[in-house]
């Protein structure tokens, strides 16, 4: 079974930065997809970013694109995400995913395709 643990999470003020980790023991990144999704209260899951360590690939939603960065520790078994020019409708629980994925980028990895979740960590943001 994986295991993945967020932490990082808090209070910052817009226009300000913060640092996601997620430990990942046990994953090989080079057979996995790792993705960061939010989820802001009364809107749906949305996924923030994705990372194919085995293709050098890595996707970012739109509303994220030129602010936040996902990146890998493979010695730490962690994966980050830094989080930078914050606006407060970033605010939502960030949560930390994973799915062994091997065949192509993880753009084309479906959300619900991803079977290890982390129980989330909170990001608010404010004005």
């Amino acid at each position: 079974e994986v295991q993945l643990v967020e932490s990082g999470g808090g209070l910052a003020q817009a226009g300000g930065s913060l640092r996601l980790s997620c430990a990942a023991p046990g994953i090989t990144f080079d057979a996995y997809a790792i993705a960061w999704f939010r989820q802001a209260p009364g809107k749906e899951r949305e996924r923030v970013a994705c990372m194919s360590s085995r293709y050098g690939h890595t996707f970012y939603a739109d509303a994220v694109k030129g602010r936040f960065t996902i990146a890998s520790d493979n010695a730490k078994n962690t994966v980050y995400l830094q989080m930078n020019s914050l606006k407060p409708e970033d605010t939502a629980v960030y949560y930390c995913a994973a799915q062994n994925w091997v065949v192509s980028g993880c753009a084309l990895l479906l959300d619900n395709e991803y079977g290890n979740w982390g129980k989330g960590t909170q990001v608010t943001v404010s004005s």
